[in-house]
């Protein structure tokens, strides 16, 4: 019987064993799948099948870099250990080489980033002969007139800054620096111009509303209009008797209500929403807390970790550096961010092992 491609396909997502096997098992088995996986399972050549139902959620991120173009990768093992091994660091290596060189911008979650960059047999290949499930998760790339990367904690983030304006030494180091500060610091965003109005919308929704949640941090003249609400029919007698004892000192006043009333309060400050949000006093609250807010999520707002007085923003620190420097983009992946991890006993995980081999 003639072996087909789709024959082929088909078998390797089975069982994720690499190609020339499952052609020469589709060729013993005359293109009987099912008889091919068994010939797999037994030479041990589907063993990536049964870690496929794993959680791979630790691993390394590395960086490649060639002038003014770079990419980091991130490749997931099961387990740390595994993280630590040289034949999994040299591989996540080649993924990151691999992937500066394909000239794509980025690929992740929810794509097989292991057959865009064409790495699918080798990824199974390590699989088997590593042990665990292991999985190219994503790649980004950047590009300008200077680049630098930083690496941290062994490869658990990886951060690439670029930049047009200036590719000088002193810029390469500014921007290295900065690599620095966004592992540290995470932002999300460059500068305020780069969140879009309807994101500025839902953070002014989200920041209004959590207000109104925590009504002991409201402004006084609106906290005590809510408060005289409550103790209207609105708390019990026990909570309105403590209102009446503990009020002079109201700031230790939450401490000695019922969650009960802390609840109640803030749904009467929630159905005055309307009207408190009118509130000048209110007004400026939520205007200093979008404020605050946003100088810890964009990079250019955020205090250089390096300042010496402890003040000089990162925008004022690269202005001393040289004011052509405009920040283009910026990548940071941290291993195993918004993924599912699972927790297992180490000396569990080793008996598994050593049973499915």
């Amino acid at each position: 019987m003639a072996i087909t491609a789709a024959m082929v396909k088909e078998l390797r997502e089975m069982t994720g064993a690499g190609m020339m096997e499952c052609k020469k098992a589709l060729t013993e088995t005359d293109g009987n799948i099912d008889e091919a996986v068994e010939v797999l399972r037994k030479s041990g050549a589907a063993k990536a099948e049964k870690k496929a139902s794993r959680i791979a959620a630790e691993g390394i991120c590395r960086i490649a870099i060639n002038g003014n173009r770079a990419a980091v990768a991130e490749v997931n093992s099961e387990t740390d250990f595994v993280a630590k091994n040289e034949v999994f660091q040299t591989f996540v290596q080649a993924v990151a080489d691999k992937a500066l060189a394909s000239g794509i911008e980025k690929a992740g979650d929810g794509e097989d980033v292991s057959e865009i960059l064409g790495m699918k047999e080798e990824l199974n290949e390590k699989t088997l002969t590593i042990g665990e499930k292991l999985s190219i998760r994503r790649f980004e790339s950047v590009s300008a007139e200077c680049v630098a990367s930083y690496i941290h904690a062994g490869g658990k983030i990886g951060v690439l800054v670029a930049a047009n304006g200036d590719a000088s030494d002193e810029t390469k180091t500014a921007l290295t620096n900065l690599a620095m500060q966004i592992a540290a610091m995470s932002p999300k965003y460059i500068s305020r111009n780069d969140i879009s109005a309807e994101e500025l919308a839902k953070l002014r929704e989200i920041t209004l509303e959590s207000s109104l949640n925590d009504p002991f941090s409201l402004p006084k003249p609106i906290l005590q209009g809510l408060l005289e609400k409550a103790v209207s029919g609105v708390w019990s007698e026990e909570d309105v008797a403590i209102y009446n004892e503990k009020k002079s000192n109201m700031n230790y006043l939450p401490n000695f209500l019922s969650k009960e009333a802390a609840a109640q309060l803030a749904s009467l400050a929630l159905e005055d929403k309307e009207a408190i949000s009118g509130n000048k006093i209110f007004t400026g609250l939520v205007d200093g807390r979008i404020s605050k807010h946003l100088k810890e999520i964009c990079l250019l707002d955020q205090t250089y970790v390096k300042a010496e007085d402890g003040k000089q923003t990162v925008a004022a620190y690269l202005a001393s550096v040289n004011k052509a420097i405009v920040i283009e983009k910026i990548v940071r992946f941290e291993v195993g961010e918004g993924m599912e991890k699972k927790e297992e006993n180490f000396a569990e995980e080793v008996a598994k092992q050593m049973a499915e081999n």
